[in-house]
């Protein structure tokens, strides 16, 4: 697939966009991980220039991609941990044509929902610059995959409280790996609230799925 948007190849697409194979995963940079810490930070103020996918698709693989065939409890394994390795956080991309969720084993992106839902993965009156940058990440927890995890079967799984602490946990390593890709590769990032009954609605989650939080990626402004 030629280096071009997101938007580009949902746009050209039918009324339903198509999944997109997703290149291979690549930094853009070569940095060390110590530089890298030294420049992460939150921008809040982002340009909507356009992301090319092969960024994006560093991005995604460095957030939760497969890293190795053969993971914990003979599960493939991923850049980040999880509790487990239930890998029950899904990573969706809202952009201006539509909303996808990353599949990590075959890297590549599934259409979820026709439509522009990136307002609706921040809460009012946290984006003061009114600026949308052309993706924004949503994180999605299954708390099936906690309570049914080919892992260790401990019994804090079966614990809404612990579910709960788990999934925000998760969702911070995969956060922290998207700020370091960000920093990496000369992009802006900010990890925000998201609107989580609107969100639930938009995307169709199920009874035991929730929307937590989202991340905001672009180039700065």
């Amino acid at each position: 697939m030629p280096a071009t948007t997101v938007q580009r190849t949902a746009r050209s697409a039918s009324r339903v966009p198509a999944p997109i194979i997703l290149p291979a995963a690549r930094s853009a940079r070569s940095m060390s991980l110590a530089r890298a810490l030294s420049l992460r930070q939150t921008t809040r103020t982002l340009s909507d220039r356009p992301l090319p996918l092969p960024l994006l698709s560093g991005l995604l693989w460095s957030a939760c991609g497969v890293n190795r065939a053969k993971g914990p409890f003979g599960l493939s394994g991923r850049t980040a941990a999880s509790a487990s390795n239930s890998q029950e956080i899904d990573v969706y991309v809202a952009c201006a044509e539509a909303t996808y969720r990353y599949e990590p084993l075959r890297h590549r992106l599934i259409p979820v929902v026709q439509g522009d839902l990136r307002s609706l993965a921040i809460s009012r009156g946290q984006n003061a610059s009114g600026s949308i940058a052309p993706v924004r990440l949503l994180y999605v927890v299954d708390i099936d995959k906690l309570e049914h995890t080919a892992g260790f079967q401990e019994p804090g799984l079966q614990d809404p409280e612990i579910q709960r602490a788990y999934a925000h946990v998760d969702t911070g390593i995969i956060a922290a790996h998207v700020y370091l890709y960000a920093a990496a590769n000369g992009l802006a990032a900010w990890f925000h609230n998201c609107d989580k009954p609107a969100l639930a609605a938009a995307l169709g989650l199920r009874a035991h799925q929730r929307a937590l939080f989202a991340h905001t990626v672009g180039y700065p402004r």
